[in-house]
């Protein structure tokens, strides 16, 4: 097929993988097929990452093309279109990347790739053995066991990191403000001979720059991975997304490093969302008992060795990091349920809230002792303290807890918008690593010039009895007060949203919090998405803080007999509405709120109020800002319901053909041929075979890629089978995950060129089939709640059709 007549927008970047997802900037393409065997549809082609909806209502052209070769011999040139290969014969067809042809004449091309996880067991003859295995020898009970003291040291390992974080940012911050308020107090000028304030500024400056540059250098030239707070990441790969590098124990190292850079450097973010992404590493490494990195293997834990065991262990992890974070081992659990989770079952609940517990009760333990407390109540990292009194509302509250929650669901709305703005001119425009590292550094010396003038220009003067703050600075106040507006600036953005929630009536000028809002509002925004490890819980919340404090302010300067105001109560329902527009979490999130602030469960409605209000607005308007991260990133995952496009359509209108099919004996040659050749990750295995029509075969399982690279290396050939079969399980295939050899990595079969592999012990007998009439959408339920990483598409015969994956869901 003509390259002029395929759909491909000059943005694309077309990837040959069958099953795979390849580039940031790419969907994926279609096999080829010819203009019969094309399904003629009128419906909208939707090109994801350029926003372009183009109406075809002639055949749908494919993307990408198994062209034909020259007919080798012993094949039929009238077999055009199919992938058949004789068994001593090369493929006839390749694939051919339409990659060069799209960006032809541009030096930018993205190199990240995404595949997809195989979260469906293969229960081939090797595993259904070790099954009976288990059963006889009791097996069973101590793998249950063991995968629940997996569990509680995931709670452990993950609250130590969080505790040594946190500490650490602690006493870094502690020298850095109780500097700048020596430097500050010492260079006010009395009269104007003494005195020069830029001499703290520029101290100030020096301590943000150089942390920052530290961090973000880290994140641009060791891991990119570990950039911003790691949750969309996580979340894609609990979807069955492969994100590379996300689960690694430098990926680990570099987010611990570069999220305590970033806040002790001052930038408008928090290490709440780092740490799920920091338990999540945690749960990936301890469930594998090896190290690929150090290649060390630890001979434990080998039961869980695939990634439908993993999934549920990094969710564990994930709900623990939220448990550390916030002291909430309830709020983790609901956390991962609604926001991370894309597979749940009831056992997963207790394992779940089980790694939750222990790790905030280890965080609280740790930290308690760290801190000189007797009792034990040290909660989390995002510690925002209990409130004196109960809190309490009237009836004719609610309306103005609504309007809160419309005010944050506009706002959430508006700073997603503008933040995925900035970050897509981000990507066009500065795509150089020393760039990314000099935007960091840019952004960080505008939060301090920033504060400095709010500083130096607001006149916020208070009685020093109510300083809320550890180091209070005078500036030009008299003699017993403090700068209301540098006790906003001058410690971290957890101590400043902890101060608005506790502050007493009076402590700010409605001026301060306006402007304050304001700067901190767009400072966050151009914050997330820079090349370090930040977190948008805390910013956000701060802002819904502040501006939630400053309405309770302004209602009571109009109405001064309200006695119902309470500016705490205010401040953090705010911070609710804020972060619902943001985040769009509701139940999980006013739980995290209500397990922080130690408030009464009475207090709960008018929480979710403002939560849900807050949803529903900003629904309206776009996505919450994980997803819309994931988005941007053209992350290939699945959401709960099809698209509307895929209404009323058939298997038979999505599938990908001809499929490279692979006899139940085949030749080792044609194997290697086929995985030299192309890229796929899944290939039915037939039999009842003519001519070596393998695509025309009748379906009797699936093997993977991954499989059948370990069979080659390993020899596992029919002719020498008396020297492996006693000694060939499936812990052989499991020895080697997840990082599977590629097929680079097998000698060349000269020898051996006519050597046979018999796949029925390594085979999936029973794949998920579906008929070419059944529908599009009972095919993606299917899909998703399996998790499956193939499809194959069947006739009313049992010979294979097609074959379904991930991005025919998505790209089409």
């Amino acid at each position: 097929m003509d390259d002029e007549k395929q759909l491909v927008h000059p943005e694309d970047d077309l990837s040959s993988d069958e099953d795979e997802i390849k580039t940031l900037d790419a969907p994926k393409s279609l096999p080829y097929a010819t203009a019969k065997e094309q399904p003629s549809t009128s419906r909208s082609q939707v090109f994801f990452g350029s926003g372009i909806t183009q109406t075809n209502n002639n055949d749908v052209p494919p993307l990408l093309s198994l062209e034909p070769e020259p007919a080798y011999e012993g094949s039929s040139g009238n077999n055009a279109g199919t992938a058949s290969i004789t068994a001593n014969s090369e493929p006839i067809f390749h694939v051919r990347s339409r990659t060069a042809a799209a960006l032809a004449g541009t030096a930018q091309q993205t190199q990240t790739q995404y595949e997809s996880l195989d979260y469906d067991v293969c229960e081939n003859a090797l595993f259904q053995a070790e099954q009976r295995k288990r059963l006889r020898d009791r097996f069973s009970l101590r793998i249950h066991v063991i995968r629940w003291i997996i569990f509680i040291l995931i709670g452990i390992v993950t609250a130590l990191i969080a505790c040594t974080i946190d500490i650490v940012i602690e006493e870094l911050s502690e020298l850095k403000y109780k500097f700048l308020k020596s430097s500050v107090d010492h260079n006010v000028p009395v009269n104007e001979s003494t005195g020069d304030l830029a001499l703290p500024f520029f101290w100030w400056l020096l301590f943000s720059i150089v942390p920052v540059a530290i961090g973000a250098g880290m994140v641009t030239y060791i891991e990119p991975i570990t950039a911003g707070s790691g949750i969309p990441q996580v979340k894609s790969y609990l979807n069955g997304v492969k994100v590379p590098r996300i689960v690694r124990i430098k990926t680990l190292a570099v987010k611990a490093v570069g999220v305590i850079t970033s806040v002790v450097g001052g930038l408008a973010g928090g290490k709440e969302g780092p740490m799920i992404h920091a338990g999540a590493v945690v749960a990936a490494g301890i469930s594998q008992g090896k190290s690929t990195t150090f290649v060390k293997d630890f001979r434990i834990f080998k039961a869980f060795r695939d990634d439908h065991e993993k999934r549920d262990f990094v969710l564990g992890g994930a709900a623990a990091g939220v448990s550390a974070a916030f002291g909430a081992p309830i709020g983790g659990m609901l956390f991962s349920l609604e926001e991370a989770a894309s597979f749940w079952n009831q056992n997963l609940i207790w394992r779940t809230l089980i790694a939750s517990i222990i790790s905030s009760f280890t965080l609280n333990i740790v930290l308690s002792a760290y801190h000189g407390l007797h009792d034990f109540t040290f909660t989390g990292l995002f510690n925002l303290g209990k409130f004196d009194q109960p809190l309490t509302f009237e009836y004719f509250e609610l309306p103005l807890f609504m309007l809160l929650g419309v005010t944050g669901g506009l706002l959430g709305a508006a700073w997603n918008s503008l933040n995925t703005r900035i970050n897509k001119f981000r990507k066009r425009y500065v795509p150089w690593k020393v760039g990314k590292v000099c935007e960091a550094v840019l952004v960080a010396i505008m939060g301090v010039t920033l504060a400095c003038t709010m500083i130096y220009f607001i006149d916020d003067c208070r009685p020093l009895g109510n300083d809320p703050t550890i180091h209070p600075v005078q500036l030009f106040c008299e003699d017993n007060e403090y700068n209301a507006v540098a006790a906003l600036w001058f410690q971290t953005p957890e101590a400043t949203v902890r101060a608005l929630f506790h502050d007493p009536p009076g402590s700010h000028k409605i001026l301060t919090l306006a402007v304050f809002t304001l700067v901190y509002y767009f400072l966050s925004c151009a914050t997330f998405g820079l090349n370090v490890s930040l977190g948008v819980f805390i910013p956000t919340a701060l802002v819904g803080a502040a501006w939630g404090r400053l309405v309770a302010m302004l209602i009571f300067y109009l109405f001064p007999n309200a006695l119902f105001l309470h500016p705490g109560k205010y401040a953090l329902i705010g911070a609710a509405a804020n972060l619902g527009g943001v985040l769009r979490m509701t139940i999980s999130l006013s739980v995290i709120l209500m397990e922080t602030t130690g408030i009464e469960t009475s207090f709960f409605f008018p929480l979710i109020i403002a939560l849900i209000t807050a949803k529903w607005v900003g629904d309206y308007f776009n996505d919450g800002i994980y997803d819309t991260v994931i988005e941007v990133n053209n992350v290939p995952m699945l959401s709960w319901e099809p698209l509307p496009q895929y209404k009323g359509l058939t298997a038979n209108e999505i599938l990908s053909k001809p499929v490279v099919s692979i006899k139940l004996v085949d030749s080792a040659h044609y194997i290697y041929e086929v995985l030299q050749k192309c890229n796929h990750n899944g290939f039915p295995v037939v039999d009842d075979v003519v001519d070596n029509r393998r695509s025309e075969g009748r379906v009797c399982g699936i093997i993977l890629r991954s499989q059948l690279i370990v069979i080659l290396l390993k020899s596992l050939y029919v002719e020498n089978k008396r020297f492996w079969i006693p000694e060939t399980s499936i812990q052989t295939f499991r020895d080697v995950y997840p990082r599977y050899p590629s097929i680079n990595s097998v000698r060349p079969l000269d020898k051996k060129i006519n050597y046979t592999v018999d796949l029925s012990m390594f085979m999936n007998p029973s794949p998920v089939r579906v008929n070419t009439h059944d529908s599009v959408p009972k095919i993606f339920n299917i899909f998703r709640a399996l998790g499956l990483r193939h499809m194959l598409v069947i006739n009313n015969e049992n010979r294979i059709a097609g074959i379904i994956t991930r991005r025919d869901f998505i790209y089409k």
